[in-house]
């Protein structure tokens, strides 16, 4: 497997996912947002020769641009995994990988609004923290700081006042039965962040 950002904003990276195995595939042929992969490198060398309609290399993928009102903020903006590679830990790894090229960039923090407690869970491995505070889509905003590590609450109480907010929605039982496994439980540890290249 190969990480690598694909391109910054001011780039105008696309990708064309698969949108029967991709969430959010569409929001990917944008060109306004950066991105970064996960590459299966022997499915690459098979495209090269398919001429495919859709980048079949790509394991994962993330989007992501500068904050509006400050510009030493990143946002991350989506973050998808293909379907037969979910619960390989991919999302979490890009996203640590994306640390590292942020902070080597100069930014200060990176911030993602996540949906779901599978991401939010997700996000805490890339060593994310929840913020406390929500989007006006109910999306609960998670941080991690780049500049001093020590910012960011990553204890018990903060990670379970994020999974309280979920508790109280309408979900569906596998989201039930994480949330029930999760009860008490402190956050996840940190993913190491995987080098540029093969890893």
């Amino acid at each position: 497997m190969e990480f690598l950002v694909l391109g910054w904003p001011e780039d105008g990276p696309t990708l064309r996912l698969d949108y029967r195995q991709f969430s959010y595939a569409g929001k990917f042929v944008m060109s306004n947002t950066g991105k970064a992969v996960v590459r299966d490198e022997e499915r690459g060398a098979d495209q090269a020769v398919a001429d495919d309609e859709f980048d079949r290399d790509v394991l994962a993928a993330v989007a992501f641009n500068e904050d509006r009102t400050d510009a030493s903020t990143l946002w991350i903006r989506y973050v998808t995994v293909r379907e037969d590679r979910r619960g390989d830990r991919l999302g979490p790894k890009l996203v640590a990988f994306l640390v590292e090229r942020a902070r080597e960039r100069g930014y200060d923090r990176l911030r993602i609004a996540v949906n779901n407690p599978f991401a939010y869970e997700a996000l805490y491995r890339a060593g994310f923290a929840y913020t406390g505070r929500q989007t006006g889509l109910a999306e609960l905003v998670l941080e991690r700081a780049l500049v001093d590590e020590r910012r960011g609450d990553r204890d018990r109480e903060a990670y379970q006042s994020g999974l309280d907010a979920y508790r109280g929605r309408d979900l569906g039982d596998g989201e039930r039965a994480f949330l029930e496994s999760e009860e008490r439980a402190d956050p996840p540890g940190r993913i190491e962040a995987p080098e540029s290249g093969d890893v």
